[in-house]
C-alpha cells in the first residue's frame, strides 16, 4: 500500500511540473426559478478549455493557465450567457452563472413552461454525457400519471417492464431480461428484497421521490460492469440553491373493488449557514386499495398428441398496497475546493393480500380404444389465503418490503490539477412475510368438465361438487424472511493528461469494493385440528363469490370460501385446539446463505482527438469471490446436512467509445464495451433437493459463470433548439455463458454419484428421474435498433404551438445456442428469455401558461419468459398495450389541480404456454383514477 501511495504522489508531482495555473469553479442556475442547471456546456476563451456542469449544476476547470478569460455558458432552451473571469496562480476563482430561460429557435424566442424546463434539463445532460444514455427529469416524470418509478421508466426508449398486481416491477432494457440489468440509487447499488434473485423491485419506490432517471445503455470503465442490458441510476433530489416547498395531495378510485386510493408528498429544501449547508427533505405516502381477477391453466400433451388442461385455477385477489418513502440530502461546501454530501433514503411498502382460489387439480383423461379422450377426473380444492388477525397483518397476507440506503461522499480539488472523490454507502433490503395463513377444503375423484373450445379462455368445472361434500385438507402458517445487505466503498482520481497538443484530455483511475451478504430463512407449519371444524359452507365462517368477473362471465360463480376473519382468528398456537407439524419440505431446500466480495479497479482515459471528435478508452478489472451455504434435503423433508462452496473469478473488461459532434446540434456516438451478469443467488446456492415419490431432483450450481458480453453500439442524435431530440441507433451483443434452466429426464444413481461425489447418500435406483439445474449456455446473439422523437410542435400556427410529441420504438431479436431439452437434445431456433422484440411508446401533449394535458400509450410485443423442457412447455409473456391520460390546470401562482387515469385499455397480465392461444394466466385490474392538488414554490 505504501508503494502505491508513493507512486500516486510521484504521478501528481509530474503532472504538477507545468506552467503556473489556477482553479476556476462555480455553478449554473436558472435565474427565474433559482434552480441548478445540470449538463450545461461551459467554455473558456481564449484557448480550448471546456467542461460540463454536474447534476448539482456545479463545475470546475482544472489547471487553468494564469490570465483573463471569457466564460461562455450554453444550454438548450436558455439564452447564452458570458462573463469575464481572472484566474490567479494557485488560487480558486468562483463564479455563479445565471441563465435566462427562452432559447432562440429560428427568429423566435422559445418560451418554456414547467414541462419544457424539465425536458431541457434532461436533454442537456443526455447531450453532454460521454456514453449512450437516456435521461428523464422529475418535471417530465410528473407529467405522466405514474405512481411508482417502474411505471415512469417504461416511457423511456428501449425500456419496458414486467408487471405485478397492475404495477410495473421488473425492468427490461433493450429487450433483455431483468437479471441482465442493474439499478443504482445515486450511483450505489440497490439490493434485492426478493429471496432468490438480484432483481430490484421498481414498484417499491414512488416516482415523486426521484429527481432524475438515467438509463445508461453503454458503460464506461468507471461504472459497475454487471449491466449487459443497461444500468438505471435513480438520482434523488439534491439541496436547492434557495428555498423550495412542494406538496401534493390527491385521492382516487379503483373500480375493480370500488375502493379509494390516497397519495401525498412533500418536499422542503433550503440553504443555511451563509449558503454553505444545503438540505432537502422529501416524503411520500401512497395508499392503494384494489384487487385483481385471475384465471390460470397448466397445459399437458399425452403420448397420442392430445392436448388438455391438467390444472385450472380461478382466483380473486383483494389487495391493499401502502408505500411510504422518506429521504434527506445534505451537502456542506467547506470552500471552493472541498464539499461533502450525505444522503439517506428509506422505502417501506406493506402489501396486504387475500386470495380466494378454486383449483381443479390432477386432471387425468379417460380414453377409448383409439386413444381418444372421453372424459376427465380430478380433485377440486377451495383455498383461502390470509394472515393472522392482528394490527400488522389485519387478517391478510402481509408482505413487508423495505429498502434503505445511506451514503457519505466527498469531492475534493487537490491543488489546481487533481480531482479526488470518495464514497461510502450501506444499503439493505428485506422482505418479511409473518403469520401467512392458508386453509384448504378438497373434494377428490370428481368428474371434471373441460371446455377447451376457446383455449384462450379454458374452463374447468365439477358439476357434481357440492359444499357439504368438501372436507378439510390443510391449515398452514408460515413465516418467510429474506434480507440482503451491501457495503460499498469507492475512491476515484481525475487528473489532466492530454497526448494531443491543444486538446483536452483526462486520466481517471480508481477502485471499488462491494461486500454483499444475503440470507433466506423460511419456515412452514401445518395444523391438525383436535376436533372437527364445521366451517366450510357455514354462513358465519364462509362466503360465496359470484357476480362480475373480468376474464369472463362463465367464471363468475366460484363457490364458497372461508372468510379472512375466520382464518385470521384461528388459535393455531393453542395446543389444546391444534397439533402443529413442521413441514420441512416447504422450506428446507430453499433456505440459503450467501456472501460475495466484489473488488474492482479501472483506468479511464478521455481524450479529445479534434475539436469535434472525442474518445474514451479504458479497462476495468472486477474480481468476484463467493461463499455460499445450502441444504442437502432427502425425500423432500429430511435434512442430510449443509453444503458450503467457495469460488472466485476475475473479469477483465476493456472499453472503447467515440463521440463526434457533427455540429452543435448533431452528435454521433459509437462504442465497443464489455459487461457481465452474475447468476441469481439461489442458482448458485449449493443445495440438493430430492423428492423420491415423484423421482425429482433439483440442485444449485455454484460453478455457474457470470455471463460475459461484448456490446457494439452506434447512435445518432439531433437536438432541436426548441427543446427536443430525434435519435436513432443500432446495437449488437454477443453474450457468452448465458444462464438457463437445464432439465434431464433420464437422471439416475450413476449420474448422481458423478455429479456429487461429496455426498454419501445416493438417490434411489431408477433411470427416469427428472433433474433440474441452472447451467451456462454457449452463447446468445442479440441485435436490434431504436428510434426516438421528442419534439415541441412549435412550427404550427397559433395555439397549436402548445402541442408536443413523444414517441420511440425499439426492435430486438436474439438467438441462443447451447440449450438442451428434457431429453438431452440440443434445441435450435431458441430466443433468449426476456427478449421483447417490439417496444413502442407514444404520447401527445398540450401545454400553455395554465393548462397541460397528455395522452400516452405503451406497447410491448409478446416474448419468451421462461424455457420449459421443450417448445410445448415454454412460457411466454403476452403483448401489452396501456393507454393513460392526465391533465392539470394552474388555478393560482403556485397552485395546480390535476386528474389522472391509468390503464384505460383494461390491459391484463397474460402468459401463454407454447402458442398464443393457450392461456397460462390472464389477470385483470381495470383502470385507476386519481385527482388532486399540487403546490410548488
Amino acid at each position: 500500500m505504501r508503494k502505491i501511495f508513493t507512486l500516486v504522489l510521484m504521478v501528481f508531482s509530474c503532472i504538477g511540473a507545468y506552467a503556473q495555473s489556477g482553479l476556476l469553479t462555480g455553478s449554473v442556475i436558472d435565474k427565474g426559478q433559482n434552480l441548478s442547471l445540470p449538463g450545461a456546456t461551459l467554455k473558456l476563451t481564449p484557448g480550448n478549455q471546456y467542461t460540463i456542469s454536474n447534476q448539482f449544476g456545479k463545475f470546475e476547470f482544472l489547471k487553468v493557465p494564469v490570465g483573463s478569460y471569457t466564460l461562455t455558458v450554453t444550454y438548450m432552451g436558455y439564452q447564452t450567457a458570458t462573463q469575464s473571469v481572472t484566474v490567479e496562480e494557485n488560487k480558486a476563482t468562483t463564479v455563479k452563472m445565471q441563465l435566462e430561460s427562452g432559447g432562440v429557435s429560428g427568429k423566435e424566442v422559445v418560451v418554456m413552461g414547467d414541462r419544457l424546463r424539465g425536458q431541457a434539463k434532461a436533454l442537456n445532460q443526455q447531450k453532454n454525457k460521454p456514453n449512450i444514455s437516456n435521461i428523464v427529469s422529475a418535471d417530465q416524470i410528473g407529467r405522466f400519471p405514474d405512481a411508482n418509478i417502474g411505471d415512469a421508466i417504461k416511457r423511456i426508449p428501449g425500456v419496458t417492464m414486467q408487471n405485478d398486481q397492475g404495477e410495473a416491477r421488473n425492468i427490461i432494457i433493450r429487450g433483455l431480461a431483468p437479471e441482465l440489468n442493474s439499478v443504482t440509487l445515486n450511483g450505489d447499488r440497490i439490493p434485492s428484497a426478493e429471496g432468490d434473485n438480484r432483481r430490484v423491485q421498481m414498484d417499491l419506490i414512488p416516482s415523486d421521490m426521484v429527481q432524475t432517471i438515467e438509463v445508461n445503455k453503454t458503460l464506461t470503465p468507471d461504472m459497475d460492469a454487471d449491466a449487459i442490458g443497461g444500468s438505471v441510476n435513480l438520482v434523488t433530489r439534491a439541496a436547492p440553491t434557495g428555498p423550495r416547498v412542494s406538496a401534493t395531495l390527491s385521492g382516487g378510485y379503483n373500480p375493480i373493488r370500488e375502493k379509494a386510493l390516497y397519495t401525498g408528498s412533500l418536499v422542503l429544501g433550503n440553504r443555511f449557514m451563509k449558503n454553505k449547508l444545503g438540505a432537502v427533505l422529501s416524503a411520500s405516502y401512497n395508499n392503494n386499495d384494489y384487487g385483481s381477477d385471475d384465471m390460470e391453466a397448466t397445459w399437458a400433451k399425452d403420448d397420442a398428441g392430445n392436448v388438455y388442461v391438467e390444472e385450472s385455477e380461478i382466483r380473486t385477489y383483494n389487495v391493499q398496497r401502502i408505500r411510504r418513502s422518506a429521504s434527506v440530502a445534505l451537502d456542506y461546501q467547506f470552500n471552493a475546493r472541498n464539499v461533502i454530501f450525505a444522503n439517506a433514503m428509506y422505502n417501506w411498502r406493506d402489501d396486504r393480500e387475500n386470495r380466494f382460489r378454486v383449483s381443479y387439480k390432477d386432471i387425468e383423461p379417460a380414453y377409448d380404444g383409439n386413444d381418444n379422450i372421453t372424459g376427465y377426473t380430478g380433485s377440486v380444492v377451495r383455498e383461502s389465503k390470509g394472515g393472522i388477525e392482528n394490527n400488522r397483518n389485519k387478517g391478510r397476507r402481509l408482505e413487508d418490503q423495505r429498502v434503505q440506503n445511506y451514503s457519505l461522499r466527498g469531492e475534493h480539488l487537490l491543488g489546481s490539477k487533481v480531482n479526488l472523490d470518495w464514497g461510502a454507502s450501506f444499503s439493505t433490503a428485506s422482505e418479511d412475510r409473518p403469520n401467512e395463513r392458508y386453509i384448504e377444503y378438497e373434494l377428490e375423484d370428481q368428474a371434471i368438465n373441460l371446455d377447451l373450445a376457446n383455449p384462450k379462455f379454458p374452463m374447468a368445472s365439477a358439476p357434481g361438487a357440492t359444499n357439504p361434500d368438501f372436507s378439510l385438507a390443510a391449515i398452514s402458517e408460515n413465516h418467510d424472511h429474506t434480507r440482503e445487505n451491501e457495503l460499498g466503498l469507492r475512491l476515484n482520481f481525475r487528473v489532466p493528461l492530454s497526448i494531443v497538443p491543444g486538446q483536452k484530455g483526462r486520466l481517471r483511475f480508481g477502485t471499488r469494493v462491494r461486500l454483499k451478504d444475503k440470507k433466506r430463512d423460511n419456515n412452514f407449519f401445518e395444523y391438525e385440528p383436535l376436533s372437527e371444524l364445521d366451517a366450510f359452507g357455514s354462513p358465519s365462517t364462509s362466503f360465496t363469490i359470484d357476480g362480475n368477473y373480468e376474464p369472463g362471465s362463465k367464471y363468475a360463480n366460484r363457490g364458497a370460501f372461508i372468510k379472512k376473519e375466520y382464518l385470521g382468528g384461528l388459535q393455531l398456537k393453542n395446543t389444546s385446539l391444534f397439533e402443529q407439524k413442521d413441514k420441512a419440505d416447504e422450506y428446507l431446500a430453499i433456505n440459503f446463505k450467501a456472501k460475495e466480495t466484489i473488488t474492482a479497479g479501472y483506468l479511464r482515459f478521455d481524450q479529445d482527438l479534434t475539436s469535434q471528435l472525442s474518445m474514451i478508452a479504458g479497462v476495468r478489472f472486477e474480481n468476484t469471490s463467493i461463499d455460499y451455504t445450502g441444504n442437502v434435503v432427502e425425500n423432500e423433508e429430511d435434512l442430510a446436512g449443509e453444503r458450503s462452496i467457495s469460488n472466485s473469478y476475475l473479469n477483465i473488461l476493456p472499453n472503447l467509445s467515440f463521440k463526434y459532434n457533427v455540429s452543435n446540434d448533431f452528435i454521433l456516438r459509437a462504442a465497443v464495451t464489455t459487461s457481465i451478469a452474475r447468476p441469481n443467488y439461489y442458482d448458485l446456492a449449493p443445495y440438493v433437493s430430492t423428492v423420491a415419490d415423484d423421482e425429482e431432483l433439483s440442485a444449485g450450481n455454484p460453478n455457474l459463470k457470470a455471463a460475459y458480453a461484448w456490446n457494439f453500439d452506434v447512435m445518432g442524435e439531433y437536438y432541436f433548439k426548441s427543446v427536443g431530440i430525434l435519435s436513432g441507433g443500432v446495437f449488437y451483443k454477443n453474450i457468452k455463458d448465458f444462464i438457463y434452466v437445464y432439465r434431464d429426464q433420464q437422471y439416475n444413481t450413476a449420474k448422481y454419484a458423478a455429479d456429487y461425489p461429496d455426498l454419501t447418500n445416493p438417490i434411489p435406483a431408477g433411470d427416469n428421474w427428472v433433474y433440474k439445474q441452472s447451467r451456462n449456455g454457449d452463447n446468445v446473439k442479440v441485435y436490434g435498433f431504436e428510434v426516438a422523437l421528442q419534439r415541441q410542435l412549435d412550427f404550427l400556427p397559433g395555439a397549436l404551438k402548445g402541442l408536443g410529441m413523444y414517441a420511440n420504438y425499439t426492435y430486438t431479436k436474439s438467438k441462443a445456442d447451447g440449450i438442451y431439452n428434457a431429453d438431452g437434445d440440443k434445441r435450435t431456433d431458441v430466443m433468449l428469455p426476456g427478449t421483447a422484440p417490439h417496444m413502442f411508446n407514444v404520447s401527445l401533449s398540450f401545454e400553455n401558461k395554465r393548462f397541460t394535458a397528455r395522452v400516452s400509450g405503451n406497447y410491448t410485443a409478446a416474448y419468451l419468459d421462461e424455457l420449459g423442457g421443450d417448445d410445448f412447455s415454454d412460457r411466454f409473456y403476452d403483448k401489452q398495450f396501456f393507454l393513460d391520460a392526465n391533465a392539470s390546470y394552474k388555478i393560482a401562482n403556485h397552485w395546480r389541480i390535476f386528474a389522472e387515469a391509468n390503464n384505460l385499455t383494461n390491459q391484463s397480465l397474460r402468459y401463454y404456454q407454447g402458442i398464443s392461444s393457450r392461456t397460462m394466466q390472464d389477470e385483470y385490474y381495470r383502470p385507476r383514477y386519481n385527482f388532486g392538488v399540487k403546490f410548488d414554490l
